[in-house]
């Protein structure tokens, strides 16, 4: 059975990297960098809605094109941590009328650290019987886990433990520490994220100067990359976002990264002098030497603005969730820039979902 997922994976990856050499043809020309992930147990997140049978509690998803819904005892996705407390929760929980009263989904926030926070949402407001319960309830998991509850309700967030855990990233032989918030986001797939920072310090070893990251989130690839820069300027708009990145910078003992809670439009304006911005007071603009830009934007790419600036740097390296709006965005830049290396990062195996990289330098 094993063979045949790793040969059915296999497929796949060929299939999409194929797809992605494709759709890159009219910018690049040579091999892709292609990074698989492990078939299974590849998750750090997963998300269920929760059906009520009688005695009987369980996860559910729903079906993408049938919209029915099924059961899910266990999520071959999910990491083996999420997988075994998916069980051992509901054994817990079912049992339980003020902990099952009203639950309409769960979700898990793990990482390769071991940590996991388990979020219970539901349909009613939660009091002070609901809060003795879950107690009692971490306490049971964390005989075997390392567990914080989170309980949601309308306007209602009661935090047991915390809302985050502490991941452990290795990169290139060293281990970095990073505060994942509930609720905020972080790349789902670990390993594959660790070969991408990997691959993005390939590409920054010859560079110098100082990198600018728009859109930096916690810092996954600000600290990193900082041993090889001068400094980097980060700029994330999502406060959460920017309050674990400042953790992140403290925790890993960096001190060559500053980070702004900034969009990347306003950012733009604060390089082209078009308006000052209190929340850059400590961050010296005009002494940078920013040789370099990373760039990791949404779904929809970059803003014609952000493309106009960003196309003033000796290096991009480009960071894409979707190829689509990649390549509308290389028809711009590559008007002055050529793209010398492109990766495919599948962090999503048996999906249609690339993650892809660029990186491009001045013509």
């Amino acid at each position: 059975m094993q063979v045949n997922m790793q040969t059915d994976y296999q497929t796949q990856l060929d299939n999409k990297a194929n797809a992605l050499s494709a759709l890159l043809a009219p910018y690049y020309g040579n091999n892709l960098d292609v990074y698989a992930s492990t078939p299974q147990h590849y998750r750090m997140r997963a998300e269920f809605r929760v059906w009520h049978d009688g005695d009987d509690l369980y996860h559910i998803m729903f079906d993408q094109t049938s919209k029915e819904k099924y059961r899910v005892d266990q999520f071959p996705p999910a990491c083996e941590t999420i997988n075994k407390l998916m069980t051992r929760l509901l054994e817990l929980v079912s049992p339980s009328d003020v902990l099952r009263k009203k639950l309409f989904q769960i979700d898990y926030l793990s990482g390769l650290s071991g940590q996991c926070v388990i979020s219970l949402l539901y349909h009613r407001q939660l009091d002070s019987t609901w809060e003795e319960a879950t107690n009692t309830l971490r306490d049971e998991l964390n005989k075997t886990f390392n567990v914080s509850i989170i309980g949601r309700a309308r306007k209602q967030k009661i935090i047991i433990g915390n809302d985050f855990i502490i991941e452990s990233l290795p990169v290139n032989g060293k281990t970095y520490q990073f505060k994942h918030i509930e609720n905020s986001f972080t790349q789902p797939n670990a390993q594959v994220n660790c070969k991408m920072l990997e691959w993005a310090i390939a590409q920054s070893k010859p560079l110098s100067g100082d990198l600018l990251e728009l859109y930096c989130g916690a810092g996954n690839f600000s600290i990193p990359l900082a041993g090889e820069f001068d400094s980097v300027v980060g700029t994330e708009i999502a406060k959460p976002s920017v309050d674990a990145a400042q953790y992140n910078i403290a925790v890993n003992n960096i001190d060559n990264v500053q980070i702004a809670r900034l969009s990347s439009e306003e950012f733009v304006q604060a390089m082209e002098g078009k308006r000052e911005f209190e929340r850059l007071k400590g961050i010296d603009l005009a002494s940078k030497r920013f040789s370099t830009v990373l760039v990791d934007p949404p779904r929809a790419g970059l803003d014609p603005d952000t493309l106009a600036m960003i196309s003033q740097f000796e290096n991009i390296l480009y960071i894409s969730c979707n190829p689509h709006t990649l390549v509308d965005n290389l028809a711009e830049l590559t008007k002055t820039h050529e793209v010398k290396r492109a990766a495919l990062f599948d962090q999503f195996p048996f999906t249609e979902h690339m993650e892809s990289g660029v990186f491009l330098q001045r013509k």
